[in-house]
């Protein structure tokens, strides 16, 4: 049945559902009722294990108390304010807790409220910063193949899913894409593979062919995770540091998926001892309860845009209606207390191992073709049956009639669980994916 002939009362037909197989959907509805804990219902009142925190932004598990009860002081103090030349204490508050969180000399925060408008903040700053210093010809972004930066049109453009770009025509002029490190010598490795380092190089081939001087920014997550969970390989990134070092490129984190304690530290950049220049975040800021993103970005890249300003003017023309929302600020001040008080991240770093090791146990199993993974995310890749993706959606279809909300990246079955997620829960997980794929072999 088309959307033409649903009947106009089918109360599913008015929203258009992002990233969605719409007119399959609406065939098999996959509704969400409530949540708790780890755990989502369905319309029966069926439980379903959380399998990808949300959408990797719920690590704590749903229902935190504490969030709730800030966000409701909130609303009952101030429910908005504008940003544009005027403040409010929390964002100030919060700026200030993150600053001490991120790597040394990222302290400089900007709010927005989706990893897609941080990636735009970030990819502005970086221009406005190389325009200020008197190298205004330096316009390119350097993307990565498989990446994934959002979906305005800077974020499609330096990304690199093909799905993604191919419907909305050619994007920013002037972007060039490193290849991506899946490569066959790092199959069925758990954490980083020791082969793929000199890729990076690509980034020096940019610069021999169009030079240093033309080049802003080069963009990368450090694990990329909407892709189906890319782990870099040994000394990627620092290698990617030196050459950005080298030639005055300014590095960006796309940190929306690994930050706040995915990799079992607060962020990725700790982890693979790699500082970029600017960082993005989201997702598990205001663990999913309210859209929240940032921009950390070193001090000095923000002093320089502030000087080369009058001292009256506005420095920076970007902003959102919505920046450094209180009720957003309140909801992420009581996220990142609960990480501390709760030592969260070391919590991830001791579920790690197992999962790790419960992802690599599927080499071996019949239509696997790779399996990867760090800290808590995993992916299990698996051999196309029919056309590419379609085996992959299936399972994600039976996912949910067998219990767990998962991800499915192409034919790759991703698993970011909960850090509030047990040991057991974790591995009920694993065995469902276990017995769909042993379904779809």
């Amino acid at each position: 049945m088309s959307l033409a002939t649903r009947p106009s009362n089918d109360p599913l037909v008015h929203q258009w559902m992002p990233f969605t197989a719409t007119r399959q959907f609406l065939e098999q509805p996959r509704i969400i009722t409530r949540a708790e804990g780890v755990y989502y219902y369905n319309t029966r009142g069926e439980k379903l294990l959380d399998g990808s925190s949300g959408l990797y932004c719920i690590p704590l598990g749903h229902g935190r108390r504490e969030i709730r009860e800030a966000i409701t002081k909130q609303l009952e103090e101030l429910d908005y304010a504008p940003p544009f030349q005027y403040g409010v204490p929390s964002a100030f508050r919060l700026a200030t807790e993150m600053a001490q969180m991120l790597p040394s000399g990222l302290n400089r925060i900007m709010f927005a409220n989706s990893g897609s408008e941080a990636v735009e903040t970030a990819l502005k700053v970086a221009l406005q910063y190389h325009r200020v210093r008197g190298e205004g010809a330096r316009m390119r972004f350097i993307g990565r193949e498989r990446g994934y930066h959002g979906v305005n049109f800077g974020g499609w453009s330096v990304g690199g899913m093909v799905n993604n770009r191919k419907a909305f025509g050619v994007g920013l002029p002037g972007v060039a894409h490193l290849r991506h490190t899946h490569i066959k010598e790092n199959y069925f490795q758990m954490g980083e593979g020791g082969h793929g380092a000199d890729l990076a190089d690509d980034l020096e081939r940019f610069v021999n062919l169009h030079g240093a001087d033309t080049i802003a920014a080069c963009i990368v997550e450090p694990i990329a995770g909407s892709t189906g969970i890319l782990v870099p390989p040994k000394g990627y990134l620092k290698r990617l540091r030196e050459i950005c070092t080298k030639h005055g490129i300014l590095l960006i984190f796309d940190e929306v998926i690994t930050g706040f304690g995915r990799t079992g530290q607060a962020f990725a950049a700790e982890t693979f001892g790699v500082v970029p220049d600017i960082m993005t975040m989201a997702k598990a800021l205001t663990n999913g309860v309210i859209p929240m993103a940032a921009v950390a970005v070193r001090e000095d890249i923000q002093q320089t845009i502030l000087d080369a300003a009058p001292p009256d003017g506005v420095e920076f023309y970007h902003g959102y209606t919505y920046t450094a929302h209180p009720v957003a600020c309140a909801a992420a001040l009581a996220t990142l207390k609960i990480y501390r008080d709760e030592d969260v991240f070391a919590r991830v770093r001791s579920l790690a191992p197992a999962f790790l090791e419960q992802i690599g146990a599927f080499k071996g199993v019949d239509g696997v073709v790779d399996t990867r993974g760090f800290g808590l995310l995993g992916a299990v890749e698996l051999a196309p049956a029919g056309k590419p993706g379609e085996r992959g959606f299936k399972i994600l279809r039976r996912g949910f009639e067998e219990g767990l909300v998962m991800r499915a990246a192409g034919d790759s079955i991703v698993l970011a669980p909960p850090f509030a997620a047990t040991a057991d829960e974790i591995s009920k997980m694993i065995d469902i994916i276990r017995k769909l794929i042993k379904e779809t072999a």
